[in-house]
């Protein structure tokens, strides 16, 4: 597998879903790139999945979910203590 460009990930956040739907489709068309990393942590995670999901079903059949993975991340707090994150990485490839 190749290594990722910073310009073949995508970051999901608090944005509305077809935000990072608009912004895969424009890694895959305007950068000619043949794989798209979605990444997220907490709460973004199930709106990385639906973002995948809409890619794949609605916008572009041609791409598939290549790779999947998760993760625990620590995250250090204003206080000094730490709290775990999980997040996830989802690949699509044309």
């Amino acid at each position: 597998m190749a290594a990722n460009d910073d310009q073949d990930i995508v970051y999901v956040g608090n944005k509305p879903q077809m935000s990072y739907v608009l912004a895969v489709i424009t890694q895959f068309n305007e950068g000619d790139a043949s794989e798209v990393v979605l990444k997220a942590r907490g709460r973004a995670i199930s709106r990385t999945v639906d973002v995948a999901e809409i890619v794949k079903n609605k916008f572009m059949p041609e791409v598939k979910i290549d790779n999947i993975a998760t993760s625990t991340e620590q995250i250090s707090r204003e206080d000094g203590s730490t709290s775990n994150v999980s997040a996830i990485e989802i690949t699509l490839r044309k």
